[in-house]
């Protein structure tokens, strides 16, 4: 008996058709259409994994349920594309396409019986009024084209930028109002699709679809119109010849020129300037393009990063990085006082668009008429008075109300990008604490110093610091010093007010990159980074190179090495040679040694060859287990010598990777060496970073399950109950759950470890031990179809095995270790047999 409909569910639909699939059926003959179709439905399911979405039926098209419009969306962008592609594959004569058409609304959802199945009903019934109104936006679609309800439309354009820079390049057009057969009411349609393979027309009609135009719309009516508007419009023009303006819209991006200070007053030079991008950065309607990302454009425009950036030169900065308008800020003297003012430049032409000004009684009032005039300026640009009121915060309260301060202030900001030397930088933001002890900005940017530098425990010290003062700091400064300290502090509700901050702020693209970051070393989500890091390709990011670097990291995760290639040579062709380690290892996960090499060594890291713990994970793949020892001593002679106890127990744990996995010394006495420093130095490691002992102790436990020791791998366990980190860091707890399942399988219950790890292991997210943990526990329990499916995951995910992190970043060893291993076993096999 079929199960009764539930209440009505809100579903996303997309049906799909086939053009001409009969006739393709005729043209090619029986076996290759078959095979043609065959590949089709390797590619539905593919897709279908991809976006999250669930097949219901299917015949020449499909009937598709997703939870989200842009999952949806996404699923019919990346079929179009592929059909595209299928079909030069195949060598078609004519583009395969598919009409497609998305709609969002009320289903009524219930599942057959199995009895039901059997007998050839689809497993899961779909009805409503949704489903006939994606099926006419369907039908109506010309091939190739994707149509949406006004439903389905907006949620999807929202969530566009989920589609990386894809989502930037989307064509989104608008068709009007359609009447359809049988549907009472009149429909909004809108197209979307990628220029080149979208048709991007308005759709033919046909009986059951037609425009729904009033009589005044008729073509007659429409000339008539058309003239009299046209008439108009050229009278008002010789009429009222309406001054220049910036068709400026919200989140478009400006330059700030360098201040011209014309009062000889050497203290408003940096200070003044400073305070004008402080100002003016608490706008949420306007961005405001870094002096970092100034430099870099300047940097490729070979020009001096010193040089004056006046009305010339910013116009052309504005123009080469997609600003909208150049703004000149100048403080004069006239008639005894001081006056503040700024020019909107229109780079395109550079004449000025705006001025405004403020004036003050003496140098004291020049933050007071910095606010004035940046809030004149915000409003000529088109932030609605009620915003700027709300969101402009007096500098004194935002920054200081000293200018000697500031000045010291502004100068470290400059020193931090235009020299190595820490104590110089951090001697300029002292100084402007010793003038104001209040100064909590200066407080948050020594933090992002500390950071940068790897001095997390330092870093935190000055997040708190200016947290303690929040009436000092601005609403959005007080929301990242917030988001900053929960990243080490509360990891799950990190990862949820950086979602709230980017809703308020969606152009801070530092936090952007970040939040992609710790989606791959906090969860191992590289599906989740990589969309994070492609929302920070922007021609306004300094660090754009860095983060498709990173991107190339996310992509070669997923084992999709040609496009990961594509952003390591975009980043290195952008100046970015600082890291060259992922690049390298993509090579090595292909076998590809003498290309690595060749990497590696065009990198600044890999000048001297391979090394320390790079150089210890490749001799490691290339079979030279010694050499790789020799490399992870010298790694932990450094962490020695250099007092950084991170990296004393990194380094020992892969010393103990080595013994245990290579057989290079005694395992014994390597696992022993690490419990030891870690109960000597755990502590201290977790206030830097607080998952680090639990995760070390957890390896030890991982190490000691490959050599099937019991003790040690309970030892493990026990140390590590309670941990805040297990719940905390998703990657933490799940090794605890590997270790829990070793141990019932050494126990004789690999049935319970199965159904332990089977869960996990569905996840993309799973980490490579799971996948060697539920091989083994197969074979304890001669699952050999699942063995072999995990098998063949450790030896074809080489991606994953050299990209995955977690905390302690050590998991690498083992991972190649148990990827290799599994290789070679297959290696051996063959032999074997000929034998």
């Amino acid at each position: 008996m079929d199960q009764v409909a539930n209440a009505p569910q809100v579903r996303t639909l997309l049906l799909t058709d086939l053009v001409d699939s009969t006739q393709l059926v005729e043209r090619l003959g029986d076996a290759p259409a078959a095979a043609l179709f065959r590949a089709h439905d390797r590619l539905v399911l593919e897709l279908q994994q991809r976006w999250r979405g669930r097949l219901i039926d299917r015949s020449d098209g499909l009937l598709l349920l997703f939870e989200r419009p842009i999952d949806g969306l996404g699923f019919a962008l990346d079929y179009a594309r592929e059909l595209r592609e299928l079909g030069r594959q195949m060598q078609l004569k004519q583009p395969l396409q598919a009409r497609a058409g998305l709609h969002v609304g009320e289903v009524l959802l219930w599942e057959n019986s199995p009895d039901a199945v059997r007998m050839g009903a689809k497993p899961l019934e779909v009805e409503g009024l949704a489903k006939p109104l994606a099926g006419r936006l369907m039908a109506l679609a010309r091939p190739g084209q994707i149509l949406l309800s006004a439903t389905a439309e907006p949620l999807a354009h929202r969530a566009a930028r989920e589609l990386g820079e894809r989502g930037e390049l989307l064509v989104w057009k608008s068709y009007g109002r359609w009447r359809f057969k049988g549907v009472p009411e009149a429909q909004e349609v809108h197209e979307v699709g990628e220029p080149g393979l979208a048709a991007l027309r308005m759709p033919a009609h046909t009986p059951k679809a037609w425009r729904d135009l009033p009589l005044w719309r008729r073509p007659v009516a429409l000339a008539a119109e058309a003239l009299l508007v046209a008439g108009m419009a050229i009278g008002a023009w010789f009429l009222t010849q309406p001054k220049p303006a910036i068709a400026f819209n919200e989140r478009d991006w400006v330059v700030v020129g360098d201040l011209r200070n014309l009062t000889g007053d050497p203290r408003l030079d940096d200070a003044l300037e400073q305070a004008f991008r402080i100002s003016l950065e608490q706008s949420r309607y306007v961005n405001v393009l870094s002096d970092l990302k100034v430099r870099d454009t300047l940097q490729r425009m070979q020009r001096k990063p010193d040089v004056q950036v006046d009305r010339m030169l910013g116009s052309e900065i504005a123009l080469r990085d997609g600003a909208r308008a150049l703004l000149l800020p100048t403080v004069s003297e006239v008639g005894g006082r001081l006056r503040v003012s700024a020019e909107v430049i229109d780079p395109h032409t550079q004449t000025t668009v705006y001025a405004v000004s403020a004036d003050g009684k003496g140098v004291e009032s020049a933050l007071a008429s910095i606010d004035d005039v940046t809030d004149q300026l915000r409003g000529k640009l088109g932030e609605a008075l009620q915003n700027v009121q709300k969101t402009s915060v007096p500098l004194p309260n935002v920054a200081t109300p000293s200018l000697d301060a500031l000045k010291a202030f502004a100068v470290a900001r400059r020193l931090a990008v235009t020299t190595a030397d820490r104590e110089q930088v951090l001697g300029m933001y002292r100084r402007a604490l010793q003038l104001d002890p209040d100064f909590a900005l200066a407080h948050a940017d020594m933090a992002r110093l500390y950071a940068s530098l790897g001095e997390v425990a330092n870093a935190r010290d000055e997040w708190r610091k200016a947290l303690a003062i929040p009436q000092r700091l601005s609403p959005q400064e007080h929301q990242m010093v917030e988001l900053m300290l929960m990243q080490y502090d509360n990891p799950q509700a990190y990862f949820r007010k950086a979602e709230e901050y980017l809703a308020l702020y969606p152009d801070d693209y530092q936090t952007i990159g970040r939040l992609s970051s710790n989606q791959w070393h906090q969860r191992n989500d590289f599906r989740a980074a990589e969309a994070m890091a492609r929302r920070a390709i922007r021609p306004q990011n300094a660090r754009s190179a860095v983060i498709r670097y990173s991107l190339g990291i996310m992509l070669f995760g997923q084992e999709r090495y040609d496009a990961a290639l594509e952003q390591f040579r975009l980043a290195r062709g952008s100046g970015f040679t600082g890291a060259g380690e992922f690049y390298a290892l993509l090579y090595e996960a292909r076998g590809q040694h003498a290309e690595a090499d060749k990497v590696y060594r065009a990198s600044t890291a890999g000048r001297d060859g391979w090394g320390g713990e790079i150089g210890a994970i490749v001799w490691i793949d290339r079979g030279q287990p010694a050499r790789a020892a020799a490399d992870a001593h010298a790694w932990a002679q450094k962490a020695e010598a250099d007092g950084d106890v991170l990296e004393q127990l990194r380094s020992r744990a892969a010393l103990a990777s080595l013994a245990v996995l290579q057989g290079q010394g005694d395992a014994g006495r390597a696992l022993q060496s690490l419990a030891a420093l870690v109960e000597a130095k755990g502590a201290e490691a977790d206030r830097i970073y607080p998952p680090m002992s639990t995760e070390l102790r957890l390896y030890a436990g991982l190490l000691a399950a490959w050599r099937n020791d019991r003790a040690g791998l309970a030892q493990a366990l026990r140390r590590t109950e309670g941990s805040s980190a297990l719940r905390d860091y998703p990657t933490v707890g799940e090794l605890q759950q590997v270790l829990l399942a070793e141990q019932e399988r050494l126990d004789g219950q690999p049935a319970r470890a199965l159904a332990r790890l089977q869960p996990l292991a569905a996840r993309d997210t799973a980490l490579v031990a799971t996948h060697w943990a539920l091989m083994r526990a197969a074979e304890a329990a001669n699952a050999q179809d699942i063995a072999r499916a995990q098998a063949d995951w450790l030896a074809t995910h080489r991606g994953r095995v050299f990209a995955e992190s977690t905390a302690s970043d050590v998991l690498r060893f083992f991972n190649l270790s148990a990827s290799n291993a599994v290789l070679r076993a297959r290696q051996a096999a063959p032999e074997a047999a000929t034998r």
